[in-house]
């Protein structure tokens, strides 16, 4: 899974299954466009991105979260519920406002 961290007034972090990168979801009048300046930073097992997660969950970040091994892993980290995420042509994803 990759995480990147967008710093700014409030840390957007953006993570995604490695495998989504460069591809895009179209679905009715949603699309996700999964762009490597975004979502392409480092690779992270899921108990490194995990701590990830929790960390910058302390300091009132956003998230924005694609691929099932990443939705997972913000559930494990208790950042989302199951009831939070959404799918686009059978790809999870969720945005998080803690």
């Amino acid at each position: 899974m990759l995480v990147k961290i967008h710093r700014s007034y409030r840390d957007v972090v953006a993570i995604c299954d490695s495998e989504l990168i460069g591809k895009k979801f179209e679905q009715e009048n949603f699309q996700i466009d999964i762009r490597e300046n975004f979502f392409g930073g480092e690779e992270l097992s899921e108990e490194k991105l995990i701590s990830v997660i929790k960390k910058m969950a302390r300091e009132d970040a956003t998230f924005n979260i694609i691929g099932k091994n990443s939705t997972n892993a913000a559930l494990k980290a208790g950042i989302l519920k199951k009831e939070g995420i959404k799918e686009i042509q059978g790809i999870q994803f969720a945005m998080v406002l803690l």
